[in-house]
C-alpha cells in the first residue's frame, strides 16, 4: 500500500512565518514547506530585518513585536500571493519605508480590497503602477486599529492578512466582512492565531481581534492537503490505494474535504485520527458539486472528470479565475485539446465523459494545472507539459514523487 509523504502546507507555512515574525520570542517551525513560495516569504522577512535560521527540518524565527528591524527595505515577493499580501500588512505595523514588488504573474493578481482596508486604517500605502496591484510602497508608522469593512469575496487571504495584523495594532481590530470565499482558510488562520496566544471572537459577520501581540511557540506544519489531492485522485482513478500520514480528523485544512467528493464519486475513503486513505473501486460516478470552499482542488477534479460515468459539474468557483491563471479556462482549454467536451460559465464548468487523447498541456505557469493533469496522465499515454518545472512553487519534487507512485499503482 503506497504511503505518500506530502510536503508541509503552503498556507500554514506562510501564516506560521508571519506569526513567528510578529511573536514575542523565538519560534521553531517544524517540517515547514520548502518551495519557491515559502523560500520567497522567508527571504522577504530577512530583507525586512528579521532573523530566520533554516535547517533541513525546521526554521527558527526571532520575533519582533515592534515590527521590522530594517528602517527601509526592498522586498521581492516572487510568485507568492501569501507573500505579496501578508508581508506589506506585517510591515505596516512597524516604522519605516518598505517597497514591495512581485513577478509579472503576481503583479496581475488583485490586491485592492486589502490595500483599501489598510488605507482605511490610516496606513500610508501607494501603488506605484496599476492601482490595486504590485509594486507598492508602505510608509509605516504603526497601526492604531479600530473598525474596518472588507470585501473578501475574491480571496480569503485579504481577511487573513487583517486578522494576523489585529494583535499588532494599538486598539485591536473589528473587521466587518461583506463577502467571503474559501471559509476553511480563515478557520486555519483563527486556529493558528490561537496557537500563538490570540483568541478572535465572531459577532455575526464581524471578526473582533484583541490587541496585545503574540507569544512565540514551537509549531508543527501539517502536510499540504491541496497537494495531497493529486495523490488521492490518483488512487481513485487507477483503482489503487494511497495513504497520506499527518492528515486526519484533526486536520486544519479544508481542502482535505476533497476526499468527500471522491467518496461521492464511488471511491472508498477512510479518515483516521492522523492519516487518510483513499482506495479506487473501479467506479467513478458523475456528480454536481459546489467547490467554493475547496476551490484549489477544482483542477484536480476537472482532470479526472472525463473518466466518470456521467457529467461532472463544478459550481461556485468564480474565484479560481483570479489565481495564478484563470484556472476555469485553463482546465477547459486543456481538456478540449484532449478531445473532451466541456462547457463553462462565469463560475462553473461541466465536463462530459469521453475518450481522452494524449497532448501537450499548457500550464500557464500554474503549478496546480501541471499537478492536476499529471493525474490524467496516469490513464492517458502522451500527456506532457510545456512548463513542468513550475511545480517548484509548492512541491519541487512532485514529478519524482508522482513517478514513484505511478510505478507502485
Amino acid at each position: 500500500m503506497p504511503v505518500v509523504d506530502i510536503p508541509g502546507s503552503k498556507s500554514i507555512t506562510a501564516r506560521a512565518l508571519f506569526l513567528a515574525a510578529a511573536a514575542d520570542g523565538v519560534t521553531t517551525l517544524v517540517r515547514p514547506l520548502r518551495s519557491d513560495d515559502t523560500e520567497g516569504f522567508a527571504e522577504g522577512l530577512v530583507s525586512l530585518g528579521y532573523r530566520v535560521g533554516r535547517t533541513p527540518d525546521s526554521w527558527q524565527v526571532d520575533g519582533r513585536p515592534q515590527g521590522p528591524a530594517a528602517a527601509e527595505a526592498d522586498v521581492y515577493c516572487r510568485d507568492g500571493a501569501t507573500t505579496a499580501r501578508f508581508l506589506p500588512t506585517l510591515a505596516a505595523a512597524g516604522h519605516g519605508t518598505y517597497r514591495f514588488d512581485a513577478s509579472e504573474q503576481m503583479r496581475r493578481r488583485p490586491l485592492l480590497p486589502l490595500t483599501r482596508a489598510l488605507r482605511d486604517l490610516g496606513v500610508d500605502l501607494r501603488h506605484e503602477g496599476r492601482e490595486g496591484h504590485h509594486p507598492l510602497t508602505v510608509a509605516a508608522k504603526g497601526v492604531v486599529g479600530g473598525e474596518v469593512t472588507l470585501d473578501a469575496g475574491q480571496s480569503s487571504q485579504y481577511l487573513t492578512a487583517l486578522l494576523l495584523l489585529g494583535p499588532l495594532t494599538e486598539q485591536g481590530l473589528r473587521i466587518h466582512v461583506t463577502d467571503l470565499v474559501s471559509v476553511p482558510y480563515v478557520e486555519i488562520t483563527l486556529a493558528m492565531m490561537r496557537a500563538f496566544g490570540v483568541e478572535v471572537t465572531r459577532e455575526g459577520s464581524d471578526f473582533v481581534v484583541p490587541p496585545g501581540g503574540y507569544r512565540a511557540t514551537t509549531y508543527a506544519i501539517e502536510p499540504d492537503a491541496s497537494t495531497a489531492s493529486y495523490f488521492f485522485a490518483a488512487a481513485a482513478v487507477t483503482g489503487g490505494e494511497v495513504t497520506v500520514p499527518g492528515l486526519g480528523r484533526g486536520a486544519l485544512q479544508g481542502d482535505l474535504g476533497f476526499v468527500e467528493v471522491l467518496r461521492r464519486m464511488g471511491a472508498d475513503v477512510e479518515i483516521g485520527a492522523d492519516r487518510t486513505t483513499v482506495r479506487g473501486t473501479g467506479e467513478l460516478r458523475g456528480l454536481t458539486v459546489n467547490m467554493r470552499d475547496i476551490s484549489d482542488t477544482m483542477p484536480t477534479l476537472a482532470a479526472i472528470a472525463p473518466f466518470a460515468s456521467g457529467p461532472v459539474r463544478i459550481e461556485d468557483v468564480a474565484n479560481t479565475r483570479v489565481k495564478e491563471c484563470d484556472r476555469l479556462d485553463a482546465c477547459a482549454e486543456n481538456l478540449r485539446r484532449t478531445g473532451v467536451r466541456v462547457e463553462t460559465g462565469p463560475d462553473w464548468i461541466e465536463i462530459h465523459p469521453g475518450a481522452v487523447e494524449g497532448t501537450e498541456i499548457t500550464s500557464y505557469g500554474d503549478h496546480r494545472i501541471v499537478m492536476s493533469f499529471a493525474v490524467t496522465g496516469l490513464r492517458v499515454p502522451g500527456i506532457s507539459f510545456d512548463d513542468p518545472g513550475c511545480v517548484r512553487k509548492t512541491f519541487p519534487g512532485f514529478h519524482e514523487e508522482f513517478g514513484t507512485l505511478r510505478a507502485r499503482l
